[in-house]
């Protein structure tokens, strides 16, 4: 069985690779976003696909958000378990297993999911009619990332409508996310960037409010952007999520919010005196975004991930003094993707372990 080290574990003895998270860096991370939305029109609905962990997403609410935004169907299921109730699905949900689902979960809790298909919505209807529940529903725009999302003008108003008619669903109003622009460098081109994104949107709002269409909700933001998309006309509701936790790649656009995520790992071979090998590999944090930063370790790169094994190139292999059984942190290039590699935080303050909290929304992918 894994060893589970008690409360008070200074971090250098708990066992790796393991997921750290930085519990005052946490709290301040949520406190300096909520004090951001505290006074503004739009709010906050953290995107929990982040962090996948109900204690992280209940700080969240404490501190003033409005719900929880999920990615998946079993996402939400491990927040509703939690005694979340406001919670949006920034999904389209489709076929019958997992309507199935969704509608379970609707008598238990306030849902909203996002469509872009004249069929889903009639599927979706349907099933809320069979169980004699309802569902919040927001229709979908793209706006420029090419993903999900009906053309704005026309196509939205269309299927707004086909909303508005259909039984046991609620149109709530639209979500448009700008992810191809969260990570534009130079903030001022990136503000620019959005607001000109948001144009399409505030239009198709209109459009819809003069067809008698009124538009209560108006979903969308990131990390990157969510000061401009809290301050910018039609958006009601920002959906930021890597905030909460931070990796190096965001860290370089939104420098504000600290790093509150590392893995650490263990020295297990230095086979020359240019090159380190951790016990941390693919397995324990990605690499999609680009190569985990090591910390503390002057001249350290990381070279290669293999399946287990981290291996570190040393620019200056006379400075570095590691040698097997020493521990090595990293900062991940993407904390979203490394969170659902693990199954618990530990919960670190002062070096020392305070608590450990389940990611219990892990590899809920369905």
């Amino acid at each position: 069985m894994p060893h589970e080290p008690k409360p008070g574990t200074p971090v250098q003895d708990l066992d790796t690779p393991v997921l750290l998270l930085d519990l005052d860096a946490l709290q301040r991370n949520i406190a300096r976003m909520a004090r951001f939305f505290a006074d503004k029109p739009a709010a906050l609905r953290p995107h929990a696909k982040t962090h996948k962990c109900p204690q992280i997403a209940l700080r969240q609410l404490e501190a003033g958000a409005i719900g929880i935004t999920c990615a998946k169907v079993g996402e939400a299921e491990v927040m509703a378990q939690a005694g979340i109730r406001d919670i949006l699905i920034a999904n389209q949900v489709v076929g019958p297993l997992k309507i199935d689902r969704l509608t379970d979960l609707a008598s238990s809790c306030d849902l909203i999911v996002a469509v872009d298909n004249p069929a889903n919505v009639r599927a979706l209807a349907q099933a809320c009619q069979a169980k004699g529940v309802s569902l919040r529903v927001l229709v979908e725009v793209d706006m420029g990332m090419h993903r999900c999302g009906v053309q704005p003008g026309d196509a939205a108003l269309r299927l707004a409508g086909q909303v508005y008619d259909a039984p046991n669903l609620q149109f709530a109003g639209l979500l448009g996310y700008e992810g191809h622009l969260v990570m534009v460098a130079d903030p001022q081109q990136r503000a620019n960037k959005v607001r000109q994104a948001m144009i399409p949107l505030q239009e198709t709002c209109q459009l819809l409010h003069n067809a008698g269409l009124p538009v209560e909700i108006a979903s969308g933001g990131g990390t990157g952007t969510y000061d401009v998309t809290g301050t910018c006309p039609p958006i009601t509701e920002v959906e930021a999520g890597s905030y909460v936790l931070m990796d190096a790649t965001y860290h370089k656009v939104r420098p504000e919010f600290e790093i509150a995520l590392t893995v650490l790992s263990t020295v297990v071979s230095r086979p020359a005196p240019d090159r380190l090998v951790v016990d941390a590999g693919i397995k324990s944090m990605t690499q999609e975004f680009g190569w985990p930063q090591p910390l503390g370790v002057e001249g350290a790169s990381i070279r290669k991930l293999s399946e287990e094994h981290g291996i570190l190139e040393l620019a200056d292999p006379g400075t570095v003094h590691l040698r097997p059984g020493d521990k090595v942190r990293f900062i991940p290039s993407h904390c979203c993707t490394t969170v659902n590699l693990h199954d618990t935080f530990y919960v670190v303050q002062d070096d020392a372990l305070v608590d450990r909290w389940p990611i219990a929304a892990r590899g809920r992918v369905q």
